[in-house]
């Protein structure tokens, strides 16, 4: 089996999807914009070839690329990267090589745009915010007038919390008409909940091989835009009954053979049109590993792989190493700001909970916004044991 996987080296963890895949046998062919002599020995060690591009932006350049590992090791079974940014490239290399593994550019039309999410949550039940895509100052005006204060707007096609706006006033207005970009946005009313997600992954039948979810204690949109500290943890999806909505929601969407991060809102309060206080409302679904140190987060709660379980789903349509998973942690994920004078050193927190913290790490500084200046993954059997980590780490001065 010949794999090409777009962008090994980023984020630095993720060369460990191409690894597992090296594992089973498979020639893993990777193309990237960091030059050979950049890359960490562990990505080295976990691609078949690399092949160095200035810029994987380039399509003529990328196709050549593709072009030239079908010359050397014959018909290649799947084009993949995890990233978001990248969905759009795979797919057109699928279309142009009838690669028949994965999502073609039709397809991906119907998970690229928000505003085109809404009716497919709407076939699985799920029902969403009230929206509308941006034409005008003043049909933007009147939305407003329309569900109230706050509103929140964002790239009708766009990645993670990036240009997302929360409009309070008309001055709040002003400044996003004054500095939108020439992209088609997309207001919705503000949801009043937290974001839960269902992520996992269905091998090429639909067939969900593992799943599991997280709780943002912090929403994104607060990480990115208000500065604040973020805090998650991984949870139980059958005990929360989020498996059964995201189960709907994949078939709704008909979600194959991919790793998926499905969001949603857990409503804090009743809010008409939306729900009663507990249930679930629509946010967005993204087809690839969710970001950031997410997947460790999975493996530490569960004692699995899940860059295994992905490799086997693709070779083999199946979950072998890890089928019979249970949850058995809460694993949180705790980030602190740069330039904070928090009331506890590194040092204390790793004397203090031991075992218990199973990675510290500096992320790249580009995602310090949603992820933090410095995190710490911390395992717990209990919400009130986590709630207490929480507050230990994030203390001030």
């Amino acid at each position: 089996m010949n794999v090409v996987f777009l962008s090994p080296n980023f984020p630095e963890h993720f060369y460990l999807f191409c690894a597992r895949l090296k594992g089973l046998g498979v020639n893993v062919l990777g193309i990237g914009d960091a030059p050979y002599g950049a890359l960490a020995p562990s990505c080295v060690n976990a691609v078949t070839e690399y092949y160095y591009l200035p810029s994987l932006e380039d399509y003529d350049a990328v196709y050549r690329a593709v072009a030239y590992y079908i010359h050397r090791y014959g018909r290649v079974d799947y084009i993949e990267s995890q990233n978001e940014y990248w969905l759009p490239l795979e797919s057109r290399l699928r279309e142009d090589f009838n690669i028949a593994n994965g999502m073609r550019p039709c397809e991906l039309e119907n998970v690229k745009y928000k505003s085109r999410m809404k009716q497919y949550y709407a076939v699985a039940k799920v029902p969403t915010a009230r929206y509308e895509l941006v034409e005008s100052r003043e049909q933007l005006r009147r939305f407003v007038d329309r569900v109230g204060t706050p509103v929140v707007i964002k790239p009708d096609s766009g990645v993670g919390a990036a240009d997302s706006w929360k409009i309070r006033s008309a001055a709040d207005l002003d400044e996003f008409w004054a500095n939108k970009r020439a992209v088609t946005y997309i207001a919705e009313e503000y949801v009043k909940g937290r974001v839960e997600t269902f992520d996992g992954i269905v091998n090429a039948r639909g067939e969900i091989l593992f799943a599991t979810g997280q709780v943002m204690l912090v929403n994104p949109l607060e990480m990115a835009n208000e500065h604040a500290e973020a805090t998650s943890y991984t949870t139980d999806v059958r005990a929360t009954g989020m498996y059964e909505i995201g189960e709907r929601v994949l078939k709704a969407f008909d979600i194959r053979g991919r790793f998926f991060h499905l969001e949603f809102f857990r409503l804090l309060q009743d809010q008409p049109g939306l729900g009663r206080q507990g249930e679930v409302v629509g946010l967005e679904v993204n087809l690839r590993a969710p970001g950031g140190y997410i997947p460790d987060k999975m493996n530490y709660a569960y004692d699995v792989d899940v860059y295994q379980i992905w490799a086997e789903s693709l070779v083999y349509q199946e979950n072998r190493s890890f089928h019979d998973y249970e949850f058995k942690y809460y694993v949180a994920h705790i980030g602190r700001r740069p330039s904070v004078n928090y009331a506890h050193t590194v040092g204390e927190i790793r004397a203090r909970y031991g075992a218990r913290l199973v990675l510290e790490k500096e992320p790249p500084k580009s995602l310090n916004s949603t992820m933090g200046a410095y995190i710490f993954l911390l395992r717990s059997t209990s919400v009130d044991e986590l709630r207490e980590q929480r507050e230990f780490i994030l203390a001030h001065n």
